[in-house]
């Protein structure tokens, strides 16, 4: 089911390599049907969300936009114990991302000079939320929650149609909690597009957040720039240090864990235990049999999951940051004591009662998090995501004066003597 690989120097990159791969195997002609998607959104508006609505999911509705009533409807219907969950979970997401946020600053100087930095939310923000079976509300609370703390205008969402022609109650009951503006019922390429151009219906977005499939990713990418988004997501993953001291029970039931998100994702394991190799394969076959997702976990496993048997811990902190995960668990017996070390990850799991589920859903961190190794130098969704900066300054002209040496000096060097002159007819002003 999962393979075992002993840490040489060569191994385990083989299948490093391997993993990286997934994230490349895209079809060739996805990114010319999305730019044609695109394209026929941008001209014809609802008239093509309608026709690509129609052709992908079969079922269209009359109207876009989802009614304030229907949405309030879900609420009421709701399981009592799902929405209290869901609250629960709202208020330590609400406090987590709380605490990142930044102000603006005023920074008054000699002679006169004013420098500051201004910080405000995004005007509008579009949230892409998928439907069917991959029908997430947790991600409805890890995009909008940080969104509204940064004081984002407007959060509208769009979200396909059921096989009912229905959005999915579930994601409405997230909205409502989450306090999304306007939601619309629609998916695929041409919804990103909607959000990114406007329509008659749909209003132009600023930024795009969410997941997606293929189509969806794609068109995020190709509009990037008529429009900020979030970031490229690729297939999901996880990587878990263990010594010793771990139980393979929870090592199985954690790697299974994201192994069920698709056949692309990967699960790998970093232990310096022989006996944990062997032990937590056992749990593998134990606990596989009694899981839904059984053949996708083998068809992930098999293909992009592994055992690495490494030779000490320096070695296992060293591949993690090679690797860079979306999520790291750290199933050591003090791991604390390594969390300085592990510079690249997403996010960071210490301990054994710590599993993944629980940044999914609840703790309060965010759950989008930088996938492929790209955790290197992308950041996880946060409150920074929906905000934008602007610096401002004023001089007095006894300030610039002071300034103007070193200004016509720079100027001069870059032979720019507009610039230069732009100061200089300053000075001769009486």
């Amino acid at each position: 089911m999962i393979q075992t690989v002993k840490a040489d120097g060569r191994a385990e990159y083989e299948f490093f390599e391997r993993m990286r791969s997934r994230s490349r195997e895209t079809k060739n002609n996805v990114a010319e049907a999305v730019e044609k998607i695109i394209e026929a959104v941008r001209v014809r508006g609802d008239e093509a969300v309608r026709e690509y609505t129609m052709k992908f999911d079969r079922r269209c509705p009359e109207t876009f936009e989802v009614c304030r009533e229907i949405i309030n409807d879900a609420l009421t219907a709701a399981d009592p114990d799902f929405v209290s969950a869901l609250l629960n979970a709202q208020e330590n997401i609400a406090a987590f991302h709380q605490r990142q946020k930044t102000q603006s600053f005023l920074d008054p100087r000699k002679n006169g000079i004013i420098l500051g930095q201004r910080v405000r939310g995004l005007h509008r923000v579009g949230l892409y939320v998928p439907g069917g079976t991959a029908a997430y509300p947790s991600s409805v609370l890890m995009n909008a929650i940080p969104a509204k703390i940064a004081g984002v205008g407007e959060l509208v969402m769009v979200t396909p149609p059921g096989p009912d022609g229905r959005p999915n109650p579930d994601i409405l009951v997230a909205a409502a909690i989450c306090g999304v503006d306007r939601v619309f019922l629609m998916g695929g390429a041409q919804a990103v597009a909607a959000l990114a151009h406007g329509t008659e219906s749909v209003p132009r977005c600023d930024k795009i957040v969410g997941p997606g499939n293929i189509f969806v990713a794609t068109a995020k990418r190709l509009l990037y720039g008529t429009v900020d988004i979030d970031m490229i997501a690729g297939p999901s993953e996880i990587l878990i240090i263990a010594d010793d001291s771990a139980n393979p029970k929870y090592l199985a039931a954690d790697l299974m864990g994201q192994a069920e998100h698709d056949r692309m994702a990967s699960a790998v394991l970093l232990t310096t235990s022989g006996r944990l190799v062997e032990q937590t394969k056992a749990e593998l076959a134990r606990q596989i049999g009694r899981l839904e997702r059984r053949e996708i976990i083998e068809a992930s496993l098999a293909d992009f999951g592994a055992i690495v048997l490494c030779e000490s811990e320096a070695q296992m902190v060293a591949l993690a940051n090679e690797l860079a995960p979306e999520h790291l668990e750290v199933q050591v017996a003090d791991p604390m004591r390594l969390l300085g070390a592990l510079d690249n990850a997403g996010s960071v799991f210490l301990g054994e009662y710590t599993p993944e589920p629980l940044g999914d859903y609840y703790a309060g961190p965010n759950h989008v998090l930088p996938t492929g190794g790209t955790a290197r130098f992308f950041s996880p969704l946060g409150v920074d995501s929906f905000v934008k900066r602007s610096a401002f300054l004023y001089y007095p002209r006894e300030a610039m004066a002071e300034a103007a040496p070193d200004i016509l000096t720079i100027a001069a060097r870059e032979g720019l003597s507009a610039h230069a002159n732009a100061v200089k007819v300053r000075l001769e002003d009486e």
